[in-house]
């Protein structure tokens, strides 16, 4: 089995994420682990995290419709190379709200994946009710 230490400018490194080449996910991205998760204080940037589909609210779903064949073309993409820019997540008291990457969504879904990339940011109760105006 193979592994690697990822090395990242000091100025990006939270902490080292050692990946083998067994460990990853279903699409081909970094699974969750306690290296690559966000400090327990909740300061700092975005982090990216595997989420399961099931655990992200899509507020916006039913208001917006998806392009078939983008779609379509995002699941050939995905698998053959996995995904490769993570959805952006916002984080309101321990609950996951997607309102972009709504093609990236819809094609996991279809293509039967139990988790998706995600670049989660934290926000508050008044962040989440600005971006469901």
């Amino acid at each position: 089995m193979a592994s690697f230490l990822l090395q990242l400018p000091n100025t990006l490194r939270i902490n080292p994420i050692r990946v083998s080449a067994s460990s990853s996910s279903s699409n081909g991205s970094l699974p969750i682990s306690s290296s690559n998760q966000a400090s327990p204080s909740g300061k700092g940037g975005p982090v990216i995290l595997e989420l399961p589909l099931n655990q992200i609210r899509r507020p916006l779903m039913r208001t917006r419709s998806n392009d078939p064949q983008k779609v379509q073309e995002l699941m050939d993409s995905i698998a053959q190379i996995g995904l490769q820019v993570p959805i952006d997540v916002l984080e309101v008291d321990g609950a996951y709200y997607g309102f972009s990457g709504c093609h990236r969504f819809e094609a996991h879904q279809r293509l039967g994946l139990p988790t998706i990339r995600c670049k989660i940011r934290r926000g508050t109760k008044e962040t989440l009710r600005h971006h469901l105006r």
